[in-house]
């Protein structure tokens, strides 16, 4: 893994603002793809957030990105390239929290801050049979107190690392092969036989179900609508077709909706749904239930903002949340 490689500040930051709430495997080649387009801080800083976004695209959780934008300006801008040199100081970017300033501080500054991440979790509640659950307020700081006095002071940059490779490939999720392990003869889960049950984590909360309907204009086979997503929703900044959201939607009543008659006043169409069974798109809190209607007109048409007219060929350069880029890589 290339960031395990360097103690350049901008570059593991980077590293650990992409793998936030992403697998390594999936997280690689973006970080591989940001360091090419943007080598330093003030590459970062200088793009356009349509540009960050784009190359984010994916990856889900966009406010990392927006965050990760955010913060290059900053250090770039006010801080002269250079990042905060500790754990406190590193605490004051937009995005970075307790692991991500504590990965920074001990593998870039050799800051005695130990990180506490899903696979330290899990190494530490197996290894000491702790049933705190991990995500509850109790938990978050009893975790934190144990990994500050087995922290290695001597060593913290090497001690972090290691801790978080030895739960990724030794101490992993789901069955982990404990009869080679160094630590099984010590190990309280093994021991009490509730490796499968630890670590505890409270339960979540109830997903909630959304339904998007999406018109995909088709004018003369040639151009589309889109417009940008406002407000502080998690596509924020992002693009997308024009939305109705009701769960009761088919080609008959389409027509009835404002988002639909605001384009095609007085106009000839057709509407053709693109798929018999929605797509459904499973994010943290919420599931998106989700078809696409393709709207077909023969003659130009006038939009409103924050709407805009863009060619099949220009729609591939916009940022969209992975939902519509897999489908306008399949449609357009």
């Amino acid at each position: 893994m290339p960031w395990r490689e360097t103690t350049d500040p901008y570059r593991i930051w980077l590293s650990e603002i992409i793998l936030q709430q992403t697998r390594v495997a999936q997280g690689l080649p973006y970080y591989l793809s940001f360091t090419e387009t943007f080598p330093t801080v003030f590459d970062l800083a200088n793009a356009s957030e349509e540009e960050v976004l784009k190359l984010w695209q994916g990856l889900g959780y966009y406010s990392r990105a927006r965050n990760l934008h955010t913060t290059a300006k900053y250090v770039a801008n006010e801080l002269n390239g250079e990042f905060p040199t500790t754990y406190k100081d590193l605490l004051q970017l937009k995005g970075v929290g307790d692991y991500t300033a504590s990965a920074i501080a001990s593998i870039c500054y050799n800051e005695a801050t130990p990180v506490v991440d899903g696979n330290v979790y899990r190494v530490l509640s197996r290894y000491f049979g702790i049933e705190t659950p991990i995500n509850s307020t109790a938990g978050i700081k009893e975790f934190k107190k144990l990994a500050i006095e087995l922290m290695d002071h001597n060593e913290p940059a090497n001690y972090n690392q290691a801790i978080m490779e030895f739960g990724a490939l030794q101490c992993k999720p789901k069955n982990p092969y404990c009869i080679v392990c160094p630590l099984n003869d010590s190990c309280e889960a093994l021991k009490k036989g509730v490796i499968d049950v630890l670590p505890i984590k409270l339960k979540k909360l109830t997903i909630k179900k959304r339904y998007f309907n999406y018109l995909i204009f088709s004018i003369k086979d040639q151009q589309t609508i889109i417009q940008q997503r406002s407000g502080n929703g998690i596509w924020q900044g992002l693009y997308e077709f024009p939305l109705i959201e009701s769960e009761k939607i088919t080609t008959k009543n389409i027509a009835t909706h404002s988002v639909f008659k605001d384009v095609l006043y007085n106009k000839e169409y057709e509407i053709v749904p693109y798929q018999k069974e929605p797509v459904v798109h499973k994010l943290s809190h919420q599931h998106l239930y989700t078809k696409f209607f393709i709207v077909k007109i023969d003659e130009p048409v006038t939009i409103k903002e924050p709407q805009k007219l863009v060619s099949y060929k220009e729609i591939h350069n916009y940022p969209v949340p992975i939902l519509l880029g897999n489908f306008i890589d399949s449609f357009f």
